[in-house]
């Protein structure tokens, strides 16, 4: 295995971000750091993430097991389906997915009711519309910021047909 600087014992692409942050804040330029330091660390991250990711997918192809022990559940697919249709045709709001989770932003005042009937619910923290299917139990007191949302699960941003507007 490829010898790294500054990452040492990295198992898990959740442990090469924490450390890839607290190595930034420690040599960052800005931060009392130097621009080579920095750009070591940028070059193991990216060399330590491609490796890391590759086993992972590669853990994934291997697997086996029984699909309805896999975590995708096919119900909350078709509940998150039916929740976007709902709302998919209003104008002036920006629909986005973030792994099993349907956000929604943008104009939506005027659309408050209708968004509420289709089971959204209003996040104050993110000043935004969610819909999730089933019950959700938070894992820790942590709040997570919509850019931390989108780097962990991913996001798609969903538009439904353009609509002209009636003079």
């Amino acid at each position: 295995m490829t010898r790294f600087k500054f990452f040492n014992n990295i198992n898990s692409l959740e442990q090469l971000r924490k450390e890839y942050k607290r190595l930034l804040k420690l040599h960052h330029p800005d931060n009392g750091g130097t621009k080579e330091a920095s750009q070591t660390i940028n070059n193991e991250y990216e060399a330590l993430f491609k490796i890391l990711k590759d086993r992972h997918n590669s853990k994934e192809a291997a697997d086996t097991s029984d699909y309805k022990s896999s975590t995708y559940d096919f119900e909350d697919d078709k509940a998150l389906r039916e929740a976007l249709q709902k709302i998919i045709h209003l104008q002036g709001i920006e629909i986005e997915i973030c792994g099993s989770w349907i956000w929604v932003s943008g104009n939506t005042y005027q659309h408050k009711a209708e968004i509420k009937a289709a089971g959204y619910k209003w996040s104050k923290n993110k000043s935004m519309w969610y819909f999730h299917n089933g019950e959700y139990r938070r894992g820790s007191r942590k709040t997570y910021t919509m850019d931390d949302i989108r780097f962990k699960y991913g996001s798609t941003e969903v538009s439904g047909k353009p609509q002209t507007a009636l003079a």
